[in-house]
């Protein structure tokens, strides 16, 4: 494709950029060019952008998911760009930015929230897909719904890995808790339940009463369990044809708690017997190679608990396998930029 960084981008930030490599210069994701004005992204028409959303708020156990998105961008080993299994070369076939992050005042969930809500919108109305890292995963709400802004309500259906269902009702008085947004956002019809598949579910929580109004909703959800004893690539097939059966697009939604904490210990509220990263990589990776992906979130990720960069690396990776899925759909459909 044409790279528009010929034009656009000037030799002091492209010499920053490459520095990255070298534990230098300007940290952005995967040393992507840094646009961080709206009116930019429509100079430099990327197919993704990424967006920080650093806020944790809502963590109803150890806090520290707001410095996730730094974390992801400067303490993940950066491994290059060539994506062996899939080969190609990710960033021939896809324009990526990373855009910064919104601005999440301290103390002011409904502020923070908002103005996630207007970051993502500025993505997501330009035709460009949102790769939001959080932040908790009460992002999601806001998020979410800005891309359903866009490709209307209802016309999402979102995958959405976690251990936990994240559908209560209200948790210590709040509403716009980690473990309430997906119940905001069918509530709200953004993405309504019969569009909404979790996979990785496990533990102790939610309670019973929580599951009812699941079903109630239509919601669909496999467990660990299920994974177990049907296999993970099974599960995973449902899980897509269930969340698109009446919907168009797709919002994958990554909480790191869903992967065991072997592999991801440090975020928030870590759940022994989850995922493992090898089986997330496929996963996500054939979500974006084979479905239309209108927004992505990596939520979770709190880096004062990690060990030797296990879980920014997961992460980061996760991210990676996403726009490697996204590259090789336009390789396959013929539709590189």
């Amino acid at each position: 494709m044409g790279d528009p960084s010929d034009e656009l981008l000037s030799p002091g930030m492209r010499e920053q950029l490459e520095l990255g490599y070298n534990f230098g210069g300007l940290s952005t994701f995967a040393q992507q060019p840094f646009v961080p004005d709206a009116d930019d992204l429509d100079r430099w028409k990327p197919d993704v952008a990424v967006v920080g959303a650093p806020f944790d708020l809502a963590t109803t156990n150890r806090p520290g998911a707001r410095f996730g998105p730094r974390a992801i961008r400067t303490a993940a080993y950066e491994p290059g760009t060539y994506h062996i299994d899939l080969d190609i070369e990710i960033f021939d076939y896809l324009r990526v930015v990373d855009f910064g992050d919104a601005h999440c005042p301290h103390g002011d969930t409904a502020t923070s929230h908002a103005n996630i809500r207007r970051r993502v919108h500025e993505v997501a109305s330009r035709g460009i897909v949102p790769l939001i890292f959080g932040g908790d995963h009460s992002i999601t709400w806001p998020a979410a719904t800005a891309v359903a802004d866009v490709v209307g309500y209802g016309n999402v259906g979102i995958v959405h890995f976690d251990a936990h269902a994240d559908t209560a009702d209200i948790i210590d008085g709040n509403l716009a808790s980690h473990g309430t947004p997906m119940r905001r956002l069918i509530e709200s019809g953004a993405v309504p339940g019969d569009r909404f598949v979790q996979v990785g579910l496990r533990g102790y929580w939610p309670p019973a009463e929580t599951f009812n109004w699941m079903r109630e909703q239509g919601m669909v959800w496999h467990t660990m369990q299920e994974i177990w004893e049907r296999g993970f690539a099974a599960v995973l097939d449902d899980a897509v044809a269930e969340a698109l059966d009446r919907a168009d697009y797709l919002y994958i939604s990554v909480d790191v708690d869903s992967l065991d904490p072997a592999h991801a210990p440090g975020t928030g509220t870590p759940e022994p017997g989850g995922i493992t990263t090898l089986d997330m990589f496929r996963a996500v990776r054939q979500l974006a190679r084979s479905h239309h992906v209108v927004g992505v979130d990596v939520v979770e990720v709190a880096p004062a608990y990690d060990v030797s960069e296990l879980t920014v690396n997961a992460a980061h990776r996760i991210a990676m396998e996403v726009l490697g899925g996204m590259a090789a759909r336009r390789r396959d459909l013929g539709t590189a930029t």
